[in-house]
């Protein structure tokens, strides 16, 4: 049902180096970009993930409330994506483990280098 979520970014090229590193983790690879935008995706029929300069100008803020959430194929790929995040340094939001009520949901969360929240996890 979701094409592609977009994340505002003031720094274009350092906010590439670190979803170039991460989103590979998930197979993910560049499929669009431009001087103010970049999108990867891990294929034609995936959801894409993408930064952006914002149209308007203005600097790019984080949304309160919103989070994109990166879908992993296993609890060991969700502990490698939110290390790999953490070392690219991004803000620990929550380490990666068992949460909530929901049987056998895994969840790391993070900030990127702009701010915006994401998780990575998995649900058998």
């Amino acid at each position: 049902m979701i094409g592609y979520v977009t994340l505002g970014t003031n720094d274009i090229a350092k906010a590439a180096e670190f979803y170039d590193a991460l989103l590979a983790l998930l197979g993910g690879k560049r499929f669009m970009e431009s001087d103010s935008f970049i999108a990867w995706s891990a294929g034609p029929e995936q959801a894409g993930v993408c930064i952006a300069k914002p149209f308007n100008g203005k600097p790019a803020t984080v949304g309160n409330g919103v989070m994109i959430a990166l879908m992993a194929e296993s609890n060991d790929k969700v502990d490698e994506i939110y290390k790999k995040a953490i070392e690219l340094g991004a803000q620990d939001e929550g380490p990666a483990g068992p949460r909530g009520d929901l049987e056998g949901f895994y969840a790391g969360y993070f900030r990127d280098l702009d701010g915006n929240k994401l998780n990575v996890f998995h649900m058998p």
